[in-house]
């Protein structure tokens, strides 16, 4: 039996979404909280937590994109022609964000407010429209000769624009957490303060987007309530309670790591929750991955620079946090 490449390109991809989704969320998830802060000092005490590590953060979405480009670039094109308007929309508003991060450091007294709102309006936007796309995604794409048949605005409905909601408050809980974990004192009590009703939200929009799902798509039902397969996914909504009272639990006392990396679990269980209904589709519900693939010469090609870069990603990522370890407080920073 040979080496099944669109597989380990699947699991590539889906690997390299997740760590994005993992490592930038918590980023724009410091945005996304910004309106709720208002002490000045406080602000800067939050964008200093992740001025160290959030570019790199973002490899991972470049990692992505391009592997769904090399292995599955039919995929990749009728994805970008689909969603040319929330593609657009997600891609300004990280640039935006990138911009205001650095400039709010730069900006005298008179303008910094302007770059606060510029780092809360790309940091909403980029996480809305992520939330959008994902929607999109499971909704599925009608695909006539290799082309979508779908209208310039037909990503724009209810169920994906709840999905952009439901990430902007995952992404919020991420953001709210890794604040527990990196700052001290009344900025880190008022956000303890605002993690579980945050938690809570979070897990309400994931049990909406649960409950909405196989209600609109028949063939997710079927694959999810069907025998046997209905017992193999029950773990998974039973981890998201362990998972949400356990991010509840460890907020009592004087919390550090523990919200954060139950969070991170929160999050991993709706990503492992995506996965299991659109297998085997890379585009539901027209292509699965075998037919979506590049030739085998390319995805053998790809690989191999993938096999050389992600180790690189990796350590470097790992290095960065372990230097920049530790609780940030005010007045400290990397600017």
């Amino acid at each position: 039996m040979g080496i099944d490449l669109p597989l380990i390109w699947f699991l590539i991809i889906g690997f390299g979404v997740m760590m994005y989704v993992i490592m930038d969320g918590f980023d724009l998830g410091i945005g996304i909280l910004f309106p709720f802060i208002t002490d000045r000092d406080h602000r800067d005490t939050m964008v200093n937590t992740v001025a160290p590590v959030w570019d790199g953060n973002e490899t991972w979405l470049v990692l992505g994109g391009a592997g769904l480009m090399a292995a599955f670039p039919k995929v990749y094109a009728i994805l970008l022609s689909a969603l040319y308007i929330p593609a657009l929309g997600l891609l300004a508003g990280l640039i935006w964000r990138g911009v205001s991060f650095e400039f709010r450091f730069k900006a005298d007294d008179a303008h910094k407010p302007f770059w606060d709102r510029a780092f809360i309006g790309g940091s909403y936007a980029a996480a809305f429209f992520q939330g959008v796309m994902l929607g999109a995604f499971i909704d599925g794409h009608s695909i006539v000769d290799g082309v979508a048949t779908n209208g310039l605005m037909s990503w724009l409905t209810p169920f994906n624009v709840f999905c952009g909601i439901g990430v902007v408050v995952a992404y919020a809980l991420l953001g709210a957490t890794w604040l527990v974990l990196k700052t001290e004192g009344r900025l880190q009590a008022s956000i303890i303060r605002a993690c579980s009703p945050i938690t809570l939200a979070t897990v309400a929009a994931m049990l909406i987007v649960s409950i909405w799902t196989p209600l609109t798509h028949p063939a997710i039902f079927d694959r999810w309530f069907s025998l046997p397969n209905f017992w193999f996914f029950l773990p998974v909504p039973v981890l998201v309670l362990v998972a949400t009272w356990a991010i509840l639990r460890s907020l009592r006392g004087t919390p550090h790591a523990g919200p954060f990396v139950w969070s991170l679990v929160l999050v991993f269980l709706g990503y492992s929750g995506l996965v299991i209904s659109i297998w085997p589709y890379v585009l539901p519900p027209s292509l699965t991955i075998w037919e979506a693939a590049a030739p085998p010469q390319s995805l053998g090609f790809a690989l191999v620079g993938a096999l050389l870069i992600i180790p690189f990603i990796l350590g470097y990522s790992a290095w960065s946090y372990y230097v920049f370890r530790g609780k940030v407080k005010d007045g400290e920073g990397y600017h």
